[in-house]
């Protein structure tokens, strides 16, 4: 009798413990999600290419597509274009050059794309501004390079980027896992004045991103590593409605083979992000996708849940940009 009662007091308290976990977490419960999706636009307007067993170090730059447009990534020209079809935030990408600037420009080194020669970051700024950067780009392997003679002048460096849009949002990708270029980007941004009012978004290796956690903390940034910590942190003590600290001032990845482990989701999980000072991005892992998940065609934005307000990483923006808006007019 005395355990048969112990017994149900046990069951009792059990019960109470999952009704309160439910609770806590149930996304009926939880504020529906109010405003429109963030655009991140890739490297601006840019020439997309064949992905189809695409190599790591191999030329993107032979690989375009016929062109649909004439710009090139990384360019003022490209980044006025991304804004204009509704981009929200720009990503960039930045090398530290020779003579203490920061060059805007994708590749590690400089064959690819240009008319020069060798690591990008092993070159002083005025020698950059020289480089033809449409130089190597083909569709047609090799027969015509529609954009060379076309892209002389164009690099810009990160300060003409910011300064030229003053009241925009970048998110800047450190090229490199060199924890320095943190303290070497944080001064040069504290020397020329830049993005005092506005919040610095940075991501890239773990020793640079966490070296710019430390020297700003409000910073939004994230790196692969981070994004593992808070998913795997989350999935353990996220029931609690605690948010781990890899996922504060973050950008919190949510794949969607995922959904069923992500406390709160959708409602309650993006609340708690947000709380946190970060932004969700939904990923479409279906596929088994690696990285962030491009979305080049109206089709790609089926799998977003319903009053999504979170990221999206978009690779066509001049596609999708304008059909966003058009939905939410």
């Amino acid at each position: 009798m005395r355990r048969s009662f112990f017994a149900k007091v046990g069951m009792l308290g059990s019960l109470f413990g999952f009704g309160a976990i439910y609770l806590l977490n149930a996304s009926w419960l939880a504020p529906t999600p109010q405003g429109e999706p963030v655009l991140i636009s890739h490297r601006g307007v840019y020439q997309t290419y064949n992905r189809d067993n695409l190599g790591r170090d191999d030329c993107t730059a032979i690989r375009i597509f016929q062109p649909e447009h004439r710009y090139l990534e990384n360019t003022i020209p490209s980044m006025e274009a991304a804004f204009a079809h509704g981009a929200d935030i720009v990503e960039l990408d930045i090398h530290p050059t020779t003579d203490g600037e920061f060059a805007v420009f994708h590749d590690w080194t400089l064959d690819c794309r240009t008319n020069g020669r060798g690591v990008t970051r092993k070159h002083a700024i005025t020698d950059l501004k020289k480089l033809d950067i449409g130089y190597g780009y083909t569709f047609d392997g090799g027969k015509s390079f529609p954009f060379r003679g076309q892209g002389i002048g164009l690099l810009p460096t990160l300060k003409e980027v910011l300064q030229h849009f003053p009241d925009r949002q970048f998110l800047i990708n450190i090229k490199s896992n060199d924890p320095n270029e943190a303290d070497l980007l944080n001064n040069y941004l504290r020397q020329h004045k830049l993005l005092s009012d506005s919040r610095l978004m940075v991501y890239g290796g773990p020793l640079p991103i966490a070296r710019i956690r430390e020297l700003r903390p409000k910073a939004l940034a994230f790196s692969r590593d981070s994004a593992k910590d808070c998913a795997l942190g989350y999935l353990l003590i996220g029931w609690s409605g605690y948010i781990p600290e890899a996922c504060r001032n973050s950008i919190v990845m949510a794949p969607n083979t995922w959904h069923w482990a992500l406390w709160g989701w959708p409602n309650r999980f993006i609340d708690r992000v947000a709380q946190s000072g970060s932004l969700v991005i939904v990923l479409d892992h279906r596929d088994k996708k690696g990285g962030l998940t491009a979305i080049y065609r109206p089709e790609d934005l089926n799998f977003l849940p319903k009053n999504y307000n979170g990221v999206i990483w978009i690779e066509k923006i001049e596609v999708i940009g304008p059909l966003l808006q058009a939905s939410h007019e």
